[in-house]
């Protein structure tokens, strides 16, 4: 429309199942935090340089809260902090995503922009659902009219089958109705993961909100955790020279667990022994 409209669609099936099986998640669960990392995925392609953003969902459902990390190279990580949660399904027969996340909360939104401080924005959730959600937080604390369409397609056997969103944003310039004709469009669009499983792609599913849609730009989504040995025993030596005295003589080890990727980092004694000395330092 001129310029006066700016869209993004995402296909995350990989990333979500190699977060699904990395976190041993169940349809439930694997369907909020598959949600919120395509919600991150495209916020993160919105950014530049060395730009990363945190999504924090934290409601008061049984799911705990959702973490999804996202920079502007398309690197994406995320967990929930219950991923053995899977409830029956809702009134409509779909996964009930809003159960597990809950309805009372807030969706916290931080980016770090290179700047001093880094962005803080949040919003109260307004439904669980997610899609609603990330709307919702545009429009308050961005200012910024958008649509948000995120879902995830789990099989029987709990593996992913699809899944993937988009994000239609309205800038300024457009009329009341040029903006009811979207209106309409999303909402008779169907279901993303529909489209998806039968095959469309990313540029037809967007046609079918904006059917003079220009692809200005395309790039690769895919899981990368920053973690490693060497952040670990940073991270062993902040906790200081008595914590570390204290670890060695009550365990005599240490497994120090990602929680973005569930890698985990085994320590010997000798090997505490040897970080303790670099603490004392």
């Amino acid at each position: 429309m001129n310029g006066r409209v700016r869209a993004f669609a995402v296909q995350t099936t990989e990333l979500v199942e190699e977060l699904r099986r990395r976190h041993d998640t169940f349809p439930t669960a694997t369907a909020a935090m598959g949600r919120t990392v395509t919600a991150a995925s495209i916020m993160g392609a919105m950014l530049k340089g060395e730009e990363k953003l945190t999504i924090q969902v934290k409601g008061d459902g049984p799911i705990g809260q959702v973490v999804a990390d996202a920079n502007a190279k398309g690197e994406v990580r995320g967990y929930v902090s219950n991923p053995h949660v899977h409830l029956p399904s809702n009134s409509m027969g779909k996964l009930d995503v809003a159960g597990a996340v809950g309805t009372e909360g807030f969706v916290n939104v931080t980016k770090d922009l290179g700047l001093k401080e880094p962005y803080r924005g949040s919003v109260p959730i307004i439904s669980g659902e997610l899609g609603e959600d990330f709307t919702y937080y545009f429009a308050k604390s961005e200012q910024t009219p958008s649509a948000v369409g995120v879902g995830v397609l789990v099989d029987t056997d709990n593996s992913v089958i699809v899944a993937g969103g988009f994000i239609v944003q309205l800038l300024p310039g457009l009329t009341d109705d040029e903006i009811t004709v979207i209106e309409k469009a999303i909402g008779t669009m169907p279901q993303v993961t529909s489209l998806l499983d039968e095959g469309h792609g990313l540029e037809e599913l967007l046609r079918r909100v904006l059917p003079d849609v220009q692809i200005m730009d395309e790039m690769d989504i895919h899981f990368h955790c920053e973690c490693s040995r060497e952040r670990v025993e940073k991270t062993l030596i902040s906790l200081g020279q008595s914590e570390m005295e204290q670890l060695i003589e009550e365990e005599g080890q240490a497994e120090v667990v990602c929680q973005f990727c569930n890698e985990a980092y085994d320590f010997n004694k000798e090997q505490l022994e040897t970080i303790l000395e670099q603490a004392k330092n």
